[in-house]
């Protein structure tokens, strides 16, 4: 890890930071958080749980050689497809006769240890650039595939729909609300020992709102800074009228860990 220009490799010294990540995936933030000195609370917001039913994306992984394209969006999607495949004694190989994008470095990693060629990565890790990105590869007629989170913006598969693609969308994990260390972080925030809130999805948003009561938000959260992984996560911050004042050039965890740290290590204003 690179030490920020001009400050020292400890900003985030004397700092609390909230990673509400699931647990399985809170380890990496929380590191890298931890190397610039913060003490991190991990509070999950987010279980993530199989889908209601199984039957559409076994269904679409028993015809996926019909498919042109599976667009992966998340690397928790990349793993149900692999766990599900492994169950019928398949391996990444069962995806060779299809192309493959992937919405970001994360979840193409992912696909690339199982053995999957990863064609498209978009430049910008969000639905929006991966739709530009796939734009000049897909064409009418063309079947497309999504294993995704059951409950997920429409934006994708709806301008690739909107391009002449025949769209499946099969629901690969859903995520639910978690409450492991709720009241431990309802102490901190009543006790202000909070410094700064970490979102590194709508989903995790959305979940650490639904824990309090809307005229307990203002209060709990004054003073703490409110980070989100982009822009998206940080217009869902947006909707329950707060701003999330950190927000990385990069949509990565080591980049929005970054950006905590940087904000922190900036000299403070003169009234």
């Amino acid at each position: 890890m690179s030490v920020l220009p001009g400050v020292g490799a400890k900003p985030l010294l004397g700092r609390r930071v909230v990673v509400t990540r699931p647990r399985a995936e809170a380890a990496r933030l929380a590191e890298l958080l931890q190397a610039y000195g913060a003490e991190v609370e991990v509070v999950p917001t987010i279980r993530l749980e199989p889908p209601d039913s199984w039957e559409p994306l076994d269904r679409a992984l028993d015809r996926l050689s019909e498919y042109d394209w599976v667009v992966f969006t998340s690397a928790n999607g990349a793993a149900a497809v692999r766990a599900r495949l492994a169950a019928t004694g398949r391996d990444g190989g069962a995806l060779a006769g299809s192309r493959v994008a992937a919405i970001g470095p994360r979840t193409a990693e992912a696909l690339r240890r199982w053995g999957v060629r990863v064609e498209l990565i978009p430049g910008e890790f969000r639905a929006e650039a991966l739709v530009e990105t796939l734009r000049p590869h897909v064409a009418p007629g063309m079947r497309v595939l999504i294993p995704r989170a059951q409950e997920a913006r429409e934006l994708l598969p709806e301008a690739l729909r909107a391009l002449g693609a025949s769209v499946t969308v099969a629901p690969a994990y859903r995520t639910v609300v978690g409450e492991e260390g709720i009241e431990c972080l309802r102490a901190l925030l009543e006790a202000g020992r909070v410094d700064v809130v970490t979102f590194t999805s709508s989903s995790t948003v959305r979940n650490f709102m639904a824990l309090f009561s809307t005229d307990q938000l203002p209060r709990l959260l004054r003073g703490v800074a409110l980070a989100a992984i982009g822009p998206i996560t940080a217009g869902t911050v947006a909707e329950y009228g707060f701003t999330a004042t950190i927000v990385p050039r990069q949509y990565t965890v080591p980049a929005l860990a970054e950006a905590v740290a940087a904000h922190f290590a900036r000299p403070k204003e003169s009234p």
